[in-house]
């Protein structure tokens, strides 16, 4: 008998509305969706489809204007004070006048984990991305694809059971981004972890994930959920087979038809 999955975020007929000067403006309309337990849930639309501010809503960041969304069952400020999720950003954020080991030292500290206890979380992350020996370098002495494993290994520290990721490999040149997709993949599959991925690279919404939510151009709208039949296991030239292209075609074809491409 097949065991069921926890349901990690739930959001139902979800609708953002921002107030600005020139009126109202509606980022989200009728979003449902769910998210289980150990899932790898990609976000991609055109930019401005409101993948992000969904992100933003999940960690309190925003408020919803109208639905309902939980976080392991309880409004997403109850989350957000029980520490369930970390939150990578685009950019790495670190602070450079801190080493990599206090940047992610940070969030333990205003945690009040003890110093023991913070030194054995940061080697344990240190390690878990690759960046084991590094603690003591500043972020300015580290590549731009090392820095961003630094802000992952600092939203891990705290051993969130929810990653969320904000197009955080965007920056980066593809060669990097290879890399660091495999690596990604291989922490997931280490940690267990539920992770929400924001991306504009189709690709990389494919090779990462168990299911892709393709989004709709303003106000953003769930218009399809695609679940990979990919094998966990993923080598990079898995992206020359197949099922890899049909994959992509169904999430191009998603993206066509919620007139993504419009002017």
């Amino acid at each position: 008998m097949t065991e069921q999955k926890k349901t990690v975020v739930s959001a139902r007929r979800l609708g953002l509305t921002f107030e600005t000067n020139d009126g109202p403006v509606q980022a989200l309309s009728n979003v449902d969706l769910e998210i289980k337990q150990g899932d790898f849930v990609s976000f991609i639309g055109p930019s401005g489809c409101g993948k992000t501010t969904f992100l933003r809503v999940i960690a309190d960041l925003e408020r919803a204007s109208e639905g309902e969304i939980l976080v392991n069952g309880t409004t997403p400020e109850d989350a957000r004070l029980n520490r369930a999720y970390g939150y990578v950003f685009q950019a790495p954020a670190l602070y450079p006048w801190r080493t990599i080991e206090k940047n992610i030292a940070l969030p333990l500290e205003i945690m009040g984990y003890s110093k023991a206890e913070q030194e054995k979380r940061i080697e344990k992350t240190l390690a878990l991305v690759n960046l084991a020996g590094f603690g003591k370098k500043y972020p300015w002495a580290l590549s731009g694809g090392m820095q961003q494993r630094a802000s992952i290994a600092r939203a891990l520290a705290f051993d969130a059971d929810l990653l969320l990721m904000d197009e955080p490999f965007g920056a980066l040149d593809e060669i990097v981004r290879d890399h660091l997709n495999q690596q990604l993949l291989g922490l997931w599959a280490e940690t267990g972890k539920t992770i929400c991925f924001v991306t504009h690279s189709i690709p990389e919404a494919v090779y990462l994930s168990t299911k892709i939510v393709v989004m709709s151009p303003r106000p953003g709208r769930v218009t399809d959920v695609i679940t990979s039949t990919l094998p966990k296991e993923r080598p990079l030239d898995i992206r020359e087979t197949p099922e890899f292209l049909e994959i992509a075609r169904r999430v191009r074809e998603g993206l066509q038809a919620g007139h993504s491409y419009d002017d």
